[in-house]
């Protein structure tokens, strides 16, 4: 089948993310040239804007396409089924839900573990942006469970969500700098089940009212 001149162009603009994600394997994004990205696709450097404006502007849809994986990391985590039964049930999902995603999308969680704290100010920006809708996602479900309903702040409800949203970001950064050493990933995945343990056991305990 003959490819439209839409088809082309997405094509194309698929190859460059991609070209992107691989190039900042090596270094951050405010290294990378927009020669380098275009030589790495096969087009003129002139082709590059018929995408992006800038690298900046390239950065920012990394952005937006790495957390879309992390949000879909987050959903299945808060799935009310994933809710029921024992701590120690709902803490293996979540940190096996993790691994498998980030298996599934390792230069996506590099790329944010690097530009996070490297990045372009914009990009930094945009990430912790990105990270806060994720918390505040989060602590919207939590909120929902029975043993906080009525007894947690708005406050209280974020603290918790940033920690847990926190705690995860971190074992992906952890599992991604470990370059598929299976022992790392099995000591990352054991801290993290411990460190959720302890969250969740504690904070189901506490009542916002106790706050001094």
């Amino acid at each position: 089948m003959t490819e439209t001149r839409v088809e082309r162009k997405e094509r194309t603009r698929r190859a460059i993310l991609d070209a992107a994600l691989e190039l900042c394997e090596e270094s951050s994004l405010v290294a990378l040239s927009l020669r380098q990205v275009a030589k790495e696709v096969g087009i003129v450097p002139t082709g590059f804007y018929r995408h992006f404006e800038s690298i900046e502007e390239l950065g920012l849809a990394l952005v937006d396409e790495s957390f879309a994986s992390l949000r879909s990391m987050l959903r299945a985590v808060r799935q009310t089924d994933r809710f029921d039964g024992s701590f120690a049930s709902i803490v293996d999902a979540s940190v096996d839900i993790l691994l498998e995603h980030v298996h599934a999308h390792p230069r996506h969680f590099a790329f944010i573990a690097r530009e996070r704290t490297a990045g372009q100010p914009s990009v930094r920006d945009a990430i912790r942006h990105e990270i806060e809708l994720c918390e505040l996602e989060l602590a919207t479900d939590i909120a929902k469970l029975p043993a906080v309903a009525d007894d947690w702040s708005t406050d209280d409800l974020r603290i918790l969500s940033g920690l847990i949203v926190t705690a995860m970001v971190s074992t992906a950064e952890q599992v991604i700098s470990g370059h598929g050493r299976r022992a790392v990933e099995e000591r990352t995945a054991e801290v993290a089940r411990t460190q959720l343990r302890m969250v969740l056991i504690g904070a189901l305990q506490w009542r916002s009212s106790q706050r001094s």
